[in-house]
């Protein structure tokens, strides 16, 4: 057994509190003590690939512009605080509190009724980040952001503003009632959609988010497909309810290409409306993910594929890119096994810049695609690259490209001020602070909020 000491938080009070990560055999725990609420420990990593081999050190970058002093320590002081230890590689503006479905597992305890910000704070939103420089992608999220009206102005605003990668976070409820509302946010310089997609049975949205949806989930991306937008799809997987399905949604999202550019999964965090306490059983894990993605599509994906992020912290998440062939069959773009040059430290600011642009050409839209159906997309092969300029191979080769991806969001169970420290996904206050998106939705055992209003 190998101990490493890190810091948390007490579940009960919010304090802080000295905690451990635990090595035992391939398996990693995360173990605290407070003296007043007792012992908590939590599954972090089960299983293979190694723990110990899963490393991407990062050489610190400070904030630039410290939003807030440090004064009570980490994690009391978000703003960024100048223990910060990476920027911003994409920024959440919550542009409504409201919410057309009432999902058991929304991290934002989002409703029917809720505070919509006023254009003008948003404007000052896109200005100050504008101002801060060292540009990031941008998240449009909420609530759900489409019952916004003006929604594609908001989209239009960022992109005056100098951001050239927009996503809007949605249910797709509303892309697949409105023929022409994807084409709308499209115009207006939208890039991307980041779309709920928990599975491909009603069963599954009947447990997550209350209602049937399916038929919902497949008319939006048609719509997308329409529209020239990119698509990923996000699933949240609950262990009981759809991990069964990873391999489906993987099928799925293949035959859908090239409008959907990916698929980023995220499993269950016990905060916002699902507090918990969670036990042991109502944990996925990284390596349990990536075996899961293995085995459910028969080796098509495999685990030892996977990276640890150039971004944030290496147990946060994992990210592989593909070539698609013309018949769907994967090849990783990444050389096999990891270089040992890929596991030496790099300067975080590094890995944010190289994560920003990576993002930024893997989720939007293939060019191929803007304006009209997929369907007809160039696909490159032996026999017609040599036909091709070379911009028309890059553009082929573009829209054949996929990625697979999962990020593993703390909650006060799991808590990891290390990991929290490394963070490069922001949620953008009303008073303009950056606060690390883990922290900004973080919630006691009993439901109350750390920063969330």
């Amino acid at each position: 057994m190998t101990k490493f000491a890190t810091q948390s938080l007490c579940p009960v009070c919010l304090a802080r509190i000295p905690a451990h990560r635990v090595v035992r055999g391939e398996d990693l725990f995360l173990k605290k003590h407070c003296r007043a609420h007792g012992w908590f420990q939590t599954p972090i990593w089960r299983g293979a690939p190694a723990i110990g081999a899963w490393q991407r050190p990062k050489i610190p970058t400070r904030p630039v512009l410290a939003g807030h002093a440090v004064e009570k320590g980490c994690p009391f002081d978000c703003g960024l605080c100048p223990e910060h230890r990476q920027r911003s590689c994409t920024v959440i503006l919550e542009v409504t509190r409201r919410c057309d479905l009432c999902c058991p597992v929304c991290y934002a305890g989002s409703g029917p009724r809720g505070r919509d910000p006023a254009v003008e704070e948003i404007a000052g939103w896109f200005e100050g980040l504008r101002r801060a420089g060292r540009g990031a992608n941008i998240q449009l999220s909420g609530g759900e952001p489409t019952l916004r009206d003006d929604l594609p102005a908001l989209v239009a605003l960022g992109r005056q503003a100098g951001f050239g990668f927009i996503q809007i976070n949605t249910n797709g409820l509303r892309l697949a009632a409105e023929p022409d509302y994807a084409a709308a946010l499209r115009s207006a310089g939208a890039a991307s959609i980041f779309l709920q997609f928990d599975g491909v049975t009603d069963t599954v949205y009947r447990k997550l988010r209350g209602r049937a949806l399916w038929a919902v989930k497949q008319a939006a991306v048609a719509a997308c497909a329409r529209a020239g937008l990119g698509v990923v799809l996000v699933p949240t997987l609950v262990p009981g309810v759809n991990i069964d399905q990873v391999g489906r949604i993987l099928d799925q999202a293949v035959a859908w290409y090239p409008t959907v550019r990916g698929v980023h999964f995220q499993p269950v965090s016990y905060f916002g409306r699902h507090p918990g306490p969670p036990t042991d059983k109502d944990r996925l894990t990284l390596p349990e993910l990536m075996r899961a993605v293995e085995t459910q599509s028969g080796g098509r994906f495999k685990a030892d594929h996977f990276r640890p992020p150039e971004c944030e912290h290496a147990l946060c998440s994992f990210h592989a890119q593909y070539l698609l062939s013309e018949e769907g069959r994967p090849r990783p773009l990444h050389p096999l096994p990891m270089a040992p040059a890929e596991k030496q430290p790099i300067r975080a600011e590094e890995g944010a810049a190289r994560a920003i642009g990576a993002v930024a050409r893997q989720w939007a839209g293939p060019s191929s695609c803007r304006g009209g159906s997929c369907c007809g997309a160039a696909t490159v092969s032996a026999g017609n690259a040599q036909a091709m300029t070379l911009d028309e191979f890059l553009a082929a080769a573009r829209s054949r490209t996929f990625s697979v991806s999962a990020m593993a969001f703390q909650d006060v169970w799991n808590l990891d001020l290390e990991r929290v420290q490394g963070c490069c996904i922001h949620v953008l206050a009303a008073d303009g602070r950056l606060i690390p998106f883990c922290l900004y939705n973080l919630t006691a055992a009993d439901g109350r909020p750390l920063y969330r209003p």
